[in-house]
């Protein structure tokens, strides 16, 4: 049964787009946004929105958003457009459609990088965020892996064998998924059409992805503007996209992030699992609380 909405929605330059919302009756809560890593959709979110909107005293409305060119959302037929600027316009414009105020995001990956780019010119729109194995430092090592792979995966012809493709790229990483839940993973990167896998995203996405002849430059000043909100950091214990080192920087620099590793998993967790969800669910929970008290002191002045 089907438990969240499909919500499609245009965008400022006319392309039709897709997001889940994954609804809650419960009230007073922050809204969860969750932004995909580069290649992939909202269908990642799915276990963790599940039990984050759930009906009760914790549960709040949770959205999920397909970037341009992946998952529903419409391909973009100049793809200079597939880029985190105007990725972040699309997602801030979604929020202001639904009346979105200081949400909490949660980024996996490039999602982590448009939180960031949130917190530098648009910091009024959030009000707490959860960066999934991202970070100001980025491994050469794990970003050559991703250009690596980004539209040059084969397209299964059964989900058996997506199953044996998607294990084959992730396996060695994630040691602690077990085997039968390949296909679930399959059936996150893939489309699903007629009952077969069909791409998930744009294969022109690869031409819009470029790595840098010199030094990956570090983000210190787009991480360091989350500052005035809480963050929540985790980490994939085999991840080769995000340092223990620069995890362990992070919570120095940052007065108000909280991190965590996931043992078993690489880049990047996949947020299924319970221990994982229950993380991000008593971190939203405290952020609400403490957005309560800080409003109740403001209105007490």
């Amino acid at each position: 049964m089907q438990n969240w909405f499909d919500i499609h929605f245009t965008s400022r330059d006319g392309l039709r787009l897709y997001a889940r919302h994954y609804p809650s009756r419960s009230v007073g809560r922050r809204p969860l946004v969750c932004l995909a890593g580069l290649t992939r959709n909202a269908r990642d979110f799915h276990d963790l929105a599940t039990r984050i909107s759930q009906n009760d005293e914790t549960g709040r409305e949770v959205y999920c958003l397909d970037y341009r060119g992946r998952g529903r959302s419409q391909y973009d037929p100049e793809w200079k457009n597939y880029t985190m600027l105007v990725e972040m316009n699309d997602a801030l414009d979604f929020m202001a459609m639904k009346d979105l105020n200081r949400a909490a995001i949660l980024g996996t990956s490039r999602g982590g990088l448009i939180a960031m780019l949130m917190g530098v010119l648009r910091p009024t729109a959030i009000g707490a965020v959860i960066l999934n194995d991202v970070g100001p430092v980025l491994e050469r090592d794990g970003l050559s892996r991703i250009v690596a792979y980004v539209g040059r995966v084969p397209l299964p012809a059964t989900w058996a064998e997506a199953a044996e493709i998607v294990q084959g790229m992730h396996g060695r990483q994630f040691t602690a998924v077990p085997q039968a839940q390949w296909e679930e993973i399959a059936r996150q990167l893939f489309n699903d059409n007629a009952g077969l896998p069909a791409q998930g995203y744009d294969p022109d996405l690869a031409k819009a992805i470029t790595l840098l002849d010199g030094p990956v430059p570090d983000l210190w000043p787009q991480f360091l503007s989350l500052s005035n909100v809480p963050v929540l950091a985790i980490r994939g214990a085999n991840s080769d996209l995000l340092s223990a080192a620069t995890l362990e920087e992070m919570r120095k620099r940052h007065p108000r992030l909280e991190a965590v590793t996931v043992r078993g998993q690489g880049h990047a967790p996949l947020l299924k699992d319970g221990p994982s969800i229950g993380v991000v669910a008593d971190f939203l929970a405290r952020t609400d609380a403490e957005d309560h008290t800080l409003r109740a002191l403001a209105h007490a002045g």
